[in-house]
């Protein structure tokens, strides 16, 4: 039963994990850029929440759309003043934009909110559910299937929906997209807006089980590992990244000696490089013409 305990709250680690690294494999599909402020795009979205929820006093579930909402906004907004200037700029160049945005996010919810960890009067926290000896949290399920309609979600809209097929026409070659009628600089601004969406979606998910503080979206440097684990670039390799590293952070915490699980997910990183550098899912393609 002790196996079968760490192997559910593996799984709802890696769901965070595989949450965020969809945002990193999402704009690096669309758009070739690396953003690493991923996970505190995450962070802002949980102080939102906590804004809308705690202090405004909405119902859960409408802060919880309240708060897609203003991520979404936030999320394109970033891209038409930050990252499109910067477009046919060096990739370090990009890069280092990303990184200092991550700084400014951290240092404007420090400001607003304050450094002491908050929150989220959330639906599902606090109960548990026990099955045969296995104790499971309802903020945990609520995290894996909120993650199941997440990816239940996406594949539609990216298989059934003209604009999730413009995506995927801009991600294989931006310039016969631009041919064919397609408004790439407008797909980039809403593949941003939809990264920052799954962003605050984790956020809220992750909130009762994680304090809400400013140094919170620094699990992004573990799920862009879990994106390159599952090969960059592909979504079911995020998500398969994330829970793979969420089962051995576990399962390294409970049997192997202190500090193995913190240094785990790098650990198995390092080996996927020297295994199999392509990742699970070898899907960094050639763009087809």
């Amino acid at each position: 039963m002790e196996v079968l305990q760490l192997l559910v709250s593996g799984i709802s680690q890696g769901c965070v994990y595989g949450l965020i690294a969809l945002g990193f494999v999402l704009i690096y599909k669309a758009t070739e850029m690396v953003n690493f402020a991923q996970g505190d795009l995450m962070m802002m979205g949980a102080f939102i929440a906590y804004s809308y929820v705690n202090l405004m006093g909405m119902p859960f579930l409408v802060g919880f759309l309240g708060t897609i909402v203003s991520m979404a906004v936030v999320g394109a907004l970033l891209e038409r003043v930050i990252v499109r200037p910067m477009i046919g700029e060096p990739p370090f160049a990009v890069l280092m934009i990303t990184i200092g945005l991550g700084f400014v996010l951290r240092a404007i919810a420090g400001a607003v909110w304050g450094a002491e960890p908050k929150t989220i009067s959330s639906p599902f926290a606090g109960d548990v559910l026990r099955f045969n000896g296995v104790t499971l949290g309802y903020e945990n399920l609520a995290i894996i299937a909120g993650t199941i309609l997440l990816c239940l979600a996406l594949f539609g809209f990216f298989q059934f929906t003209r604009l999730g097929l413009a995506m995927q026409a801009a991600s294989q070659n931006q310039l016969a997209a631009y041919y064919c009628g397609i408004p790439v600089k407008r797909i980039y601004a809403f593949v941003w807006a939809l990264s920052a969406a799954i962003a605050a979606t984790t956020g809220i998910l992750v909130a009762p089980i994680t304090l809400i503080d400013p140094m919170m979206g620094f699990v992004g440097v573990k799920a862009f590992a879990a994106a390159i684990v599952g090969g960059f670039g592909s979504l079911q390799g995020a998500m398969a990244g994330g829970l793979l590293i969420g089962i051995v952070e576990q399962f390294a915490g409970r049997y192997l000696p202190t500090g193995f699980a913190d240094t785990s997910a790098y650990a198995l990183l390092l080996l996927m490089l020297l295994v199999r550098p392509e990742g699970l899912f070898a899907t960094i393609q050639r763009k087809k013409v």
